[in-house]
């Protein structure tokens, strides 16, 4: 059994979609475009711009990777780019992963 999806979750697919088809009309990419780069089909991206939490994480990568967006994805969710991170990464981690 699945547990139902939190109200902050659905407002951030939501919000996510929303950003993710502003960057496409930024860039005058159509839909067609960003999916064929992505590698994805035109409706999958629609579902991504909609906030469809049903899509696939690789799918959602791929468009933010065409879209140019990607390594501000991957920077946002490295620990080590938060003070808290780095400092409890110094506490909890042996020298060798961290270093």
């Amino acid at each position: 059994m699945t547990r139902p999806v939190s109200r902050k979750v659905t407002a951030a697919n939501l919000e996510v979609g929303e950003q993710f088809r502003t960057w496409r009309k930024l860039l005058r990419l159509t839909l067609q475009q960003v999916a064929d780069r992505a590698g994805i089909s035109v409706s999958t991206l629609r579902r991504i711009e909609r906030g469809d939490g049903g899509v696939s994480f690789q799918s959602m990568l791929s468009t933010a990777r065409a879209l140019g967006i990607l390594e501000s994805i991957v920077s946002a969710t490295d620990p080590y780019e938060t003070s808290f991170g780095r400092a409890r990464a110094d506490q909890i981690l042996p020298e060798r992963v961290h270093s």
